[in-house]
């Protein structure tokens, strides 16, 4: 069936900046805010905009991934004329097959795919960004403008730009010039890795993208570029509301840290929902002794100890005497009598023992970060975990 627009949701990175979190899982599919997982923001936004056809590109550690999304059910995505697609890479017959080799050599891999829907564009998403867009008002603008491609870019500061793609517009209101990580920057439009093409272009560039030896595969050193030398009409799309690129550490605590206030980012819109596969768990229960103040408290957690500004995911334990403060704890997680998290992440299924201690506030020095524990790990009781930590599956501590 003919599409205006799909999708194509890039979802198979490492996520090597998160370490710990990532030993096992992909990126997209790590916990976030309480009850949901990074990628249910972009598939979240594809079913609110009106996008019903979403290729979901896996390659590292799948599993996780490809269990969790599922038939698309939880987002609205189950539908018979589209839905949600696993798309990991494959070999067709006479050829070897290979990984994918960048963004736009996975969806290169991917012609077939996009073609069988016989669309007039293409949305590419990255599936590690925290935000809430609406697609539809995007590709609008992309067709008043008749753009080639449209890029949605956001302001940032002078210096946060020297660490991003960075636009410079013409007096035509087009993109006249990109940098990738300039020193001294022209402009503090920075692209948010979130794409419109008109299909028919986009699938040319890729073509002869692939058969340059020299390339980089990828959509901001090379496909962006090529076209912006080339002279085809890139438009950028101002994009004012919330967005986090969560790939390291600091950031995806920070935007833990910000779904406690609803200036930031609001979940509670009942006009653009996030969807997320939640699990089936009883309603959370507090004990005599619990203290929880501006906190996310999901189903499924039985608090009976001080919890504050932090965000439970499902069925977290906090027993009695223990103190959770300014920390993010994915699901399954136990936090026993005595123990003490603070300016931590702790993933999935771990278990911090009685009176162990794991993060430090800050200290106003460089040194400082946020410590870190990976999933099914046991924190053995008295132990100490510092600051800036990064503690592994399989390690003992």
């Amino acid at each position: 069936m003919k599409k205006s627009c799909i999708a194509m949701l890039l979802a198979g990175g490492q996520g090597s900046r998160l370490y710990a979190l990532t030993q096992n899982v992909a990126k997209p599919s790590v916990p976030f805010g309480g009850k949901y997982r990074i990628i249910d923001f972009p598939l979240s936004n594809c079913a609110n905009s009106g996008i019903d056809t979403v290729g979901v590109l896996t390659q590292y550690r799948p599993l996780q991934l490809n269990s969790y999304i599922g038939s698309g059910q939880p987002w609205d995505l189950d539908v018979s004329d589209g839905g949600v697609y696993i798309l990991p890479p494959y070999q067709s017959a006479g050829e070897k097959g290979s990984w994918f080799s960048g963004t736009a050599n996975a969806i290169y891999q991917n012609i077939g795919f996009i073609e069988s829907f016989e669309p007039d564009n293409v949305l590419i998403l990255s599936g590690d960004h925290i935000y809430k867009m609406d697609y539809s008002d995007m590709l609008r603008e992309h067709l008043e403008h008749g753009a080639a491609c449209t890029i949605s870019v956001q302001q940032v500061s002078m210096q946060e730009a020297t660490r991003l793609g960075i636009m410079s517009v013409g007096e035509d209101g087009y993109v006249a010039e990109f940098e990738e990580k300039p020193q001294k920057p022209k402009s503090d439009l920075a692209s948010m890795g979130i794409y419109i093409f008109n299909w028919e272009k986009l699938r040319s560039y890729l073509i002869a993208d692939e058969n340059d030896p020299n390339s980089s595969k990828d959509f901001g050193k090379n496909i962006i570029p090529n076209m912006l030398g080339a002279g085809e009409k890139l438009w950028p799309y101002r994009f004012d509301g919330y967005w986090r690129d969560v790939g390291t550490i600091t950031s995806l605590w920070d935007a833990n840290m910000d779904m406690l206030s609803t200036n930031r980012i609001n979940l509670y819109d009942p006009s653009w929902p996030i969807s997320s596969r939640s699990p089936i768990c009883p309603p959370h229960y507090t004990g005599r002794n619990a203290c929880i103040r501006h906190s996310i408290v999901t189903e499924g957690c039985e608090i009976d100890g001080h919890v504050e500004n932090s965000v439970l995911s499902s069925s977290v334990k906090v027993g009695s005497g223990a103190k959770v403060l300014y920390s993010v704890i994915m699901p399954g997680t136990v936090i026993e009598p005595g123990a003490v998290v603070e300016y931590a992440i702790v993933g999935e299924n771990t278990v911090v023992s009685s009176n162990a201690h794991v993060g430090e506030p800050p200290d106003g020095t460089d040194a400082w970060g946020v410590a870190t524990c990976g999933p099914n790990i046991t924190i053995k009781s008295g132990a100490v975990v510092r600051a800036g930590a990064m503690i592994y599956t399989g390690e003992e501590v």
